[in-house]
């Protein structure tokens, strides 16, 4: 470079995580739920769409099925979505074993276990589980199969050389398909990046949000073909480096960055809550802060559970460069879909991971974090997961993510701890998916219709939210993850309306936070800054 002109990676460049051609989330990374999600919905939805792929291409332009199992490709993509399920089939032939023995095993034990001992039992294991599972019962005599989640990380079911990246320059906020429902494809414009997400060069890209380089020392990273279709010009932009924008002011600022990410930071320490950072595309029509409004160095990095919205692959590793400590929840150990962020996190390449359980504290100069109980939100399965109370410039900030106040006692400890709180982040999606939506295919057995459908990932009800504000003592609120934003819209698939249900609990909210509680409460939507 001469004079420190170099190259960036611009504004609109979108780099996606993919794994086996589908997007990157935690279901298609940990080895368990990768091969359980894969055996029973994403071969079932490619051949679905081959079956009929007219009624996929309608289906997947109808916005009141938004989130439905329907491939967003046209039609004529048939010949190649079946190449893909072939791939797929031979590729990926020891977890789809893995899969149907697991839960066939399950069942079968479920059925002949009643209160035996349950050490014959190793000896008629399916091969594909053998190593890989440990047998026992809970305190209710109900047997359980409890996988080796270490293990499968190193064992063949864990496959980082099916893991890419998918680089391309974002035209609007609409051009994401469904993350869960969309294979991604090749096409013109893009280029895709065979690297496993734990190599080290994904640092060295993403370095160019932060400093410029030059544009041959990026070709050689990236590989010469990264320009011959045209992919890479518009994804780097000309610049002799951009200002750290770290703030240097007195207090605490706030950055609502959108849904659940929020950053805090004082003169001292940046803390990063829940890390979801859209790019900008061409043809933006809400403001948001992007990958330049964050600080170059995050200190700490907090995880609230492991929904796609929340622990965020592809935002996690575009800014693994920049975090110092990765902070995760502690799971059981004990079911397989309450798999370890930990493991996880280690697997993407992150070496400083700290787990923690209810009431653990991390003690930074002028302040601390704490782990907060976590209720509900996971359709009464057991998940790892966790609020987080900061403690900074001597003010307190509640992000309770999706939590539902379900017993408002868990709270009693905060006062003791810290006094009544500050600030109140709450999320108000109160009429979750039901439990099939994303558990269903690691089920062994189908759940009934009206289980289905009252097991739902709920977070706070007006009445709920007032709860847990009184409980804290909390008068100032604010009301996000309600995924609101264009850019949350190919993971969630929602088309917010004014007349959603949970809009018109988070107005009763408002109005109850000003009548009950003196406070002043707002719903958060595109970016905001708070200084407290």
């Amino acid at each position: 470079m001469s004079d420190g002109l170099g190259f960036m990676l611009s504004a609109s460049a979108c780099i996606e995580p993919l794994v086996a051609r589908w997007p990157a989330w935690p279901h298609t990374l940990a080895p368990v739920a990768h091969s359980l999600h894969l055996a029973n919905y994403q071969i079932d939805v490619l051949q679905s769409f081959l079956d009929n792929p007219r009624q996929h291409e309608l289906a997947s332009k109808n916005p009141r099925l938004l989130g439905g199992p329907f491939i967003d490709h046209p039609a004529h993509e048939s010949g190649r979505l079946k190449t893909l399920l072939e791939t797929t089939l031979g590729a990926m032939k020891d977890n789809i074993e893995f899969a149907e023995a697991l839960l066939q095993f399950s069942r079968s034990l479920a059925q002949e276990a009643k209160g035996e001992s349950l050490e014959e039992r190793y000896a008629s294991l399916p091969a594909p589980l053998r190593g890989h599972v440990e047998l026992f019962y809970d305190y209710l005599n109900n047997p359980i199969v409890r996988c080796l989640e270490g293990a499968l990380y190193k064992s063949r079911y864990y496959k980082p050389e099916q893991q890419s990246l998918r680089l391309f320059d974002l035209q609007s906020d609409d051009d994401r398909p469904y993350y869960m429902s969309t294979p991604r494809l090749d096409g013109a414009g893009v280029f895709d990046w065979r690297i496993s997400f734990a190599d080290a060069r994904l640092d060295d890209l993403f370095r160019l949000d932060v400093e410029p380089a030059g544009y041959e020392a990026i070709l050689e990273l990236l590989g010469g073909e990264a320009a011959a279709n045209g992919a890479l010009a518009p994804l780097l932009e000309e610049s002799r480096g951009k200002p750290d924008p770290k703030w240097r002011g007195e207090g605490v600022r706030i950055r609502y960055f959108g849904h659940a990410c929020v950053l805090v930071e004082t003169r001292d320490i940046a803390i990063l809550v829940d890390p979801l950072v859209a790019s900008v595309p061409r043809e933006a029509k809400v403001e948001r802060f992007s990958w330049a409004d964050l600080p170059h160095r995050i200190d700490y990095a907090l995880v609230t559970h492991g929904h796609h919205d929340h622990f965020v692959v592809e935002t996690l590793l575009r800014l693994r460069h920049r975090i110092g400590t990765l902070v995760v929840p502690r799971n059981s150990g004990t079911f397989y879909a309450d798999f370890s962020l930990r493991l996880l996190a280690e697997n993407l390449g992150f070496r400083n991971v700290r787990e923690v359980d209810c009431f653990d504290e991390i003690v930074f100069e002028g302040g601390r974090i704490v782990a907060i109980p976590f209720l509900g939100e996971h359709n009464d399965l057991p998940a790892a997961k966790s609020a987080y109370l900061i403690e900074a410039a001597s003010q307190s900030i509640l992000f309770a993510a999706d939590s539902n106040c379900l017993d408002c006692a868990i709270y009693e400890p905060i006062l003791r701890l810290a006094g009544p709180i500050g600030v109140l982040f709450v999320g108000m999606e109160c009429v979750g998916a039901p439990l099939s939506w994303v558990y269903g295919p690691m089920l062994p057995l189908k759940s009934e219709r009206r289980h289905d459908q009252s097991r739902r990932s709920n977070g706070c009800d007006a009445a709920k939210a007032l709860t847990l504000a009184r409980s804290v003592q909390c008068k100032r609120a604010f009301v996000y993850a309600v995924g609101r934003e264009p850019w949350i819209k190919h993971l969630l698939a929602l088309s917010p309306s004014e007349n959603d249900p949970y809009i018109r609990e988070i107005d009763k909210f408002i109005a109850a936070m000003k009548a009950e509680l003196q406070g002043d409460a707002e719903l958060l939507f595109g970016r905001s800054e708070i200084l407290v």
